[in-house]
């Protein structure tokens, strides 16, 4: 049983209320409708809870630890608050620190330059870019996909127990993929990560927004995720965890903020104390507003309750996928098979279609935002297409002959803010396209699949 197993066996909550629930957008066949946001995976509209509390303080927005004035001490206390908002949020340990970054992927780039030296990292090819890529100046092994929770852990003990030389080590895996949405497991890898004197950073940048996520339940040393996709768009993430290695790390940034003490030195030099504290990644003019509003998400979601909300969530799941079943030529993609425990992300493809015709065509006729592409995931998704790297076709016409593989994949996502009838609208569209086709006529523009207009 996956680690995030809950138990749905309860009444169904009410979605969250979200800003835009009632946003309307033309239609190219004519008309206004009720926009459909199924793409959470990018970015999650703001709670309606966040977007208050965060009216509620802009009036009272001052610097932060420098000023000696009303509305910045305010202001301190609003940041620091968040950040222990943040941590009991995570299940932080004591001794664990909170640094507030700009999304997941500054905060995986934060805890690359903080690897000791001859850190060797280890990394499946199933991730996204954000933990994929940020290990440029260390030693890094690349793991094939897995196709089961449980040949992730065996490749895993492998490469650990094979590392040569035998020193620090470093596991970045993901707790949900952005592009199949299936749930990692992640309690087994850290404990393997563990067992071989290794450690582990887990991107939460999907889970947290869909299941809870405590770091000393998992046994992770890191977590790293991003406030838009938590309901928090307001440019702030989080890598909380263990201090070592980002104590004794160089500052990320260098300025004022991270620095305690700075004094000139009879040669001319500049001598510099740092703090050892979460501020000494933090150098800069905090983001006060961002950080309040991840706190602010952080209580909502936990005071909604995650039992209800993943009850929820597996509802629209379970309406999703079925719905695309009953479609001719749909193919769902998956790494871990049909059954896999996920969230609120699918990614499928649809024989015949171009991925950004069939996107465009939701968007322009029904009012509905998916997502088309190779998700940042690029590895992955053409493992799972079985395609190599190839441009895509033009948006108007097929890009593969019936039978053949897509190039690229189309995703739909959601989470605690969706309508039941958005899913409902969703499935139904998908169905009508592939039967009736498209009912307009579409270009390629700056790379784009947009509706022609004449």
């Amino acid at each position: 049983m996956s680690a995030f197993t809950v138990a749905t066996d309860r009444t169904l909550c009410e979605p969250l209320p979200v800003l835009g629930r009632d946003v309307t957008v033309p239609l190219v066949t004519g008309g206004e409708v009720t926009y459909a946001a199924l793409d959470y995976a990018a970015s999650a509209p703001a709670l309606q809870r966040v977007w208050d509390d965060v009216a509620a303080y802009a009036p009272y927005y001052g610097s932060v630890h420098r000023g000696a004035g009303y509305l910045s001490q305010l202001s301190t206390d609003l940041f620091e608050n968040s950040r222990r908002t943040v941590a009991e949020f995570l299940g932080c340990r004591p001794g664990d620190q909170v640094v507030f970054t700009r999304s997941t992927t500054d905060s995986l780039n934060l805890l690359a330059r903080a690897l000791p030296e001859g850190c060797q990292v280890f990394v499946f090819e199933t991730e996204h870019h954000a933990s994929l890529l940020p290990w440029r100046d260390a030693r890094v092994t690349y793991l094939n996909a897995p196709r089961t929770p449980a040949q992730a852990v065996e490749t895993l003990e492998r490469a650990l127990a094979d590392r040569d030389p035998y020193g620090p080590a470093l596991v970045c895996v993901t707790g949900a993929s952005n592009v199949t949405g299936e749930l990692w497991p992640v309690r087994e890898l850290a404990a393997a990560a563990h067992a071989h004197g290794a450690r582990i950073v887990l991107d939460a940048a999907q889970l947290a927004p869909h299941h809870p996520v405590d770091i000393a339940d998992l046994d992770v040393d890191w977590v790293a995720f991003s406030g838009h996709k938590l309901y928090a768009p307001f440019g702030a993430g989080v890598l909380a965890g263990r201090a070592d290695w980002l104590s004794d790390a160089e500052p990320y940034l260098a300025g004022g903020g991270a620095s305690r003490t700075v004094a000139r030195r009879a040669d001319g030099g500049v001598d510099v104390a740092w703090h050892t504290t979460a501020a000494r990644h933090e150098a800069g003019s905090p983001n006060v507003i961002g950080a309040y509003a991840i706190a602010s998400a952080c209580t909502a979601l936990k005071e909604a309750g995650f039992d209800a909300l993943v009850a929820r969530e597996q509802e629209l799941i379970a309406r999703v996928r079925e719905g695309l079943a009953r479609v001719p030529g749909v193919r769902v993609l998956s790494l871990f098979g049909d059954d896999a425990p996920r969230v609120g992300v699918l990614s499928f493809v649809v024989e015949g279609w171009n991925s950004s015709h069939f996107a465009a065509a939701l968007s322009a006729e029904y009012g509905i935002g998916v997502r088309d592409g190779l998700f940042c995931a690029h590895p992955l998704v053409r493992t799972l297409l079985g395609s190599a790297p190839q441009e895509p076709g033009e948006c108007g016409a097929p890009e593969a002959e019936p039978g053949e593989r897509s190039l690229n994949a189309i995703r739909v996502s959601f989470g605690a803010g969706t309508p039941d009838e958005h899913v409902e609208r969703f499935t139904g569209a998908v169905a009508e396209l592939v039967r009736d086709g498209a009912r307009w006529n579409y270009r390629t523009e700056d790379g784009r699949c947009v509706p022609d207009r004449g």
